[in-house]
């Protein structure tokens, strides 16, 4: 699989019922859980002070990780992505071998 780099920033529709944005919430975070334990969500990470989050994630190219992947998410209808492949670096310390 690939890595690749996301920036998802989620965008709540105006109107849109608290109770279903928590529902939505709730259940993303079941299914990052899940996504996790399929090797396809790596790591997350929330800059400080805002609501986007910052993640590596795996998939077998970039039509998988939007369509299969990030599309599976429930907070996924009202979020913008920003998805960069990654390639290994030469210097990197956590290459082994």
């Amino acid at each position: 699989m690939k890595e690749f780099l996301v920036e998802l920033t989620a965008n709540v529709p105006e109107g849109t019922d608290p109770a279903e944005v928590d529902r939505r919430r709730a259940a993303e975070a079941v299914r990052a859980k899940e996504l996790a334990a399929e090797s396809h969500l790596v790591r997350l990470w929330r800059p400080v002070g805002e609501l986007r989050t910052i993640g590596v994630w795996r998939a077998d190219d970039e039509v998988e990780l939007r369509e299969k992947v990030l599309g599976s998410l429930p907070l996924w209808p009202w979020a913008t992505a920003v998805i960069t492949a990654l390639q290994s670096h030469p210097n990197d310390p956590g290459q082994t071998g």
